[in-house]
Order: structure tokens, then C-alpha cells, then sequence
């Protein structure tokens, strides 16, 4: 295990020294208390730093995000938070984690399960730190459940603060689990991913063979322990008996993919690997289909292996709408397969609508810019492209940043354009 821990930290320095954004220091990325997390982990969103959160348009904003319609119990479950000494960045912290939270039942609800936790010694510092640091925990039932993982999460604050991992590992049960996500603490992963495995009701951290075992095909496929990917990973090796990899892989040999092009999809989508034949057969039937070649399919799925997961009906959507309104071809479309993964309402559309508009003007030099410029582009790179280009028409400009801010945008508006 000190192996796997000590190659993880090379990965993640020379990942470092490649300018890449990773947080391990000094062969630890935890080198610092929990209790002084970074001041990006718990400060609110733009726009509402330093502000005391009231039902307001704030919160309004969340509730919308959270496609939630009833604020009735907001105002009372902001005022027992604060009562029980949360700060507003701590409130923050815990709302953005779990919208729902805002209109749970205060009193029967979230009033009990804090109620329980402070009966039980917690210090009114320890409670708020513990709970807006894993706020899935407010998940729990009261009782030994919310005790258990309440204790969990404790144990490796305690363990950061004073180093005695081994002596605290075994000061609860389920002693195996502690000393796993110790062992993740050590290779480097985030606060914002470790904790949450100790409550996960699918975590990869239980057992001791088992663990090991799926660590060190992760740490040797070279992914980076602060990253999202590398959890992902462990937990689908976990879950997956050797046999089953293998009948996975046999499922995309099949098909067409090389076991190379199957680790390679894996790295950047591991849920890849969970996908059955039949799913599978279907994704590949809807891409064909829809008119794409084999070879354009194979591509894409390589390039973007979260395809294979897109229901037929999102996939038509999205395919008719880029060849059809918007007239690209199949064959820009299968190049740049990430458009998938955007939000026809919240993306694609509000930017093919602009190009609509400036289009109709005679305001591109180009007669239908590349996909990859409308879409893949980042919004400052968007805006700076094909709307700001045009600031000396005030109007246009305020026209065209409607449209691509808008909330909810039709799927007709304005005019499709003619071939």
C-alpha cells in the first residue's frame, strides 16, 4: 500500500509540473486542517459572497436551480441553521450541496436530527463544521445511523488534526473503512470527495483485499487521485469482479473497439464499463440510424465515450436540431461528439439562435461558422466572437446577450435557417 501511495504522489507531481491544477503539496494534499478549509470550499456562489441569505431572489434562484416550487419552510430552516450557530458561508455551504434542505420540515425534520447530534456531546463548532463540511449527512436517520457516519466523519477531522491515523482508525467500528479513506487522504484526494464516501451507500471503501486490489489498478492506469475520475474509477473496479471487466470489454471488442480503445474510453468515462450489451446494441442502432457511418460512430464514441449512455430520444433531439435548423452535416456533428453533452435549452440553442440572428443580418463573414466555433467555444470566447465583434450597434448587442442569457429559449425561435 505504501507503493501505491508513493507512486500516486510522482503521478500527481508530474502532473503538477505539467502546469496541471491539482491541490497535493509536499506529498500530501491535506496538509492543512479540515476545520481550515480554503476559503473556495465554503464561500458562496458569484454574485452572493458575504451576503445573509433570506427568502429573497437568492434564494428564489436556488429553488428554480433545484426545480423546486415551494419555499413555504425556507425562512424557518434558515433561522434553525443559524440557531444552531451556522454561519452564512456555512449556509451556503450546505444549501448549493443539497437544495432539497430548503424545504425539508424544520422541527420534525432537520431540527431533530441536530437536536440528536448535540445531545450526544457535539460542541456547537464541531456540529457546524462537521455538517456543512458532509451535508448528505442531514440524510441519515436519527438514531445510530446518523451517529455512525457523524463519528466517521469526526474521526478523520481528529486524524488531520492530530496525524495518529492508526490509533484513531481503530477507535470505531467498522474499522476498515476509516482506514481506507485514510489511505485516499494520504494519495491526495479532495475534502469535497473523501468525506462523501463515508456516507455513499455505493462507496469503495469498505473491506481491506478488496480495496487494495481495485487502488492499485486505478493508481497504475494513472489517474489522477484529485480528480473526480479517480473516485469514479475506484468505485466501478470496485464493484466488478475480473470476470465482469472482462465480459465488458468482450461487449466493446464486439462491436468493433480494440481493448486499448476501451481502457482509453474507461480513463475518460469510467461508468463506460457499466453499460450491458443490449445497451450497447441500442446506442450503436440509434447512431446508425440516424444516418452516421460505423467508422463515424466508433470516433465518436472514442472521443466522447459518454454517448454510449444517451437515451435514443436525446440523441434525436439534439442530432435533428444541428442538421436540421441549424444545417450542419452529419459529418461536423460526429467530429466534435461533445455537443451531446450540452443542454439544447441552457447552450446549444440560446448560441445557434445568435448566429440565427446575425445570419439573417449578413453579419458573418462565413455563411454558417464551424460547430466547434458556436459551441464547444467558452462563453467569454463565444461573446467576445459574435457579439461584442458588434458593440457598435447597441441594440444588436443588447438583442443578442438576451437571447444567449436567456432562462428558457424555444426550439423554433427565431426562423430556421434555409439551406
Amino acid at each position: 500500500m505504501n507503493s501505491l501511495i508513493l507512486g500516486a504522489r510522482r503521478f500527481v507531481g508530474l502532473q503538477k509540473w505539467r502546469n496541471l491544477r491539482v491541490s497535493v503539496q509536499n506529498g500530501s494534499a491535506f496538509s492543512n486542517s479540515f476545520s481550515s478549509a480554503s476559503a473556495a470550499d465554503v464561500k458562496p456562489k458569484d454574485g452572493v459572497k458575504g451576503e445573509t441569505f433570506k427568502a429573497s431572489s437568492f434564494l428564489d434562484s436556488l429553488l428554480l436551480a433545484a426545480k423546486l416550487t415551494s419555499k413555504v419552510n425556507a425562512d424557518s430552516v434558515l433561522d434553525l441553521l443559524r440557531s444552531y450557530g451556522f454561519t452564512d458561508s456555512q449556509i451556503s455551504s450546505i444549501i448549493r450541496s443539497d437544495p432539497q434542505v430548503l424545504i425539508a420540515n424544520a422541527a420534525t425534520s432537520l431540527g431533530s436530527k441536530l437536536e440528536f447530534l448535540q445531545s450526544r456531546g457535539a460542541s456547537s463548532s464541531e456540529l457546524t463544521e462537521i455538517v456543512s463540511t458532509v451535508p448528505k449527512i442531514l440524510g441519515k436517520r436519527v438514531g445510530k445511523s446518523i451517529s455512525r457516519y457523524y463519528d466517521f466523519i469526526k474521526v478523520i477531522i481528529e486524524a488531520d488534526k492530530s496525524s495518529k491515523y492508526v490509533k484513531l482508525s481503530h477507535s470505531l467500528p467498522q474499522g476498515n473503512k476509516i482506514r481506507n479513506v485514510l489511505v485516499l487522504r494520504d494519495l491526495g484526494v479532495p475534502q469535497k470527495r473523501l468525506l462523501p464516501l463515508l456516507i455513499s451507500k455505493s462507496q469503495p471503501v469498505c473491506g481491506t483485499e478488496r480495496f487494495d486490489a481495485s487502488l492499485k489498478k486505478v493508481v497504475e492506469m494513472g489517474f489522477d487521485p484529485t480528480t473526480s475520475t479517480f473516485v469514479h474509477a475506484l468505485r466501478m473496479l470496485y464493484q466488478m469482479s475480473d470476470k465482469t471487466i472482462e465480459e465488458k470489454v468482450e461487449i466493446y471488442r464486439s462491436v468493433g473497439f480494440t481493448v486499448d480503445d476501451v481502457w482509453a474510453m474507461f480513463k475518460k468515462w469510467p461508468r463506460s464499463l457499466t453499460h450491458s450489451e443490449k445497451k450497447v446494441a441500442n446506442s450503436i442502432e440509434t447512431f446508425l440510424g440516424l444516418g452516421f457511418t460505423r467508422d463515424e460512430f466508433l470516433m465518436m464514441f472514442k472521443r466522447f465515450p459518454q454517448c454510449i449512455g444517451y437515451s435514443t430520444e436525446l440523441v434525436k433531439k439534439k442530432t435533428e436540431f444541428l442538421v436540421k435548423e441549424m444545417n450542419w452535416p452529419l459529418k461536423a456533428v460526429a467530429s466534435v461528439p461533445q455537443v451531446f453533452g450540452y443542454s439544447l435549452e441552457k447552450r446549444t440553442v440560446p448560441r445557434c439562435n445568435v448566429i440565427k440572428i446575425l445570419m439573417s443580418k449578413r453579419l458573418l463573414e462565413s455563411e454558417l461558422p464551424p460547430i466547434s466555433s458556436v459551441l464547444t467555444s467558452t462563453s467569454e470566447t463565444f461573446l467576445n466572437l459574435y457579439v461584442r465583434k458588434h458593440d457598435d450597434d447597441k441594440q444588436l448587442v443588447a438583442e443578442l446577450m438576451a437571447i444567449f442569457t436567456g432562462n428558457r429559449v424555444s426550439l423554433t425561435t427565431p426562423r430556421r435557417l434555409e439551406p
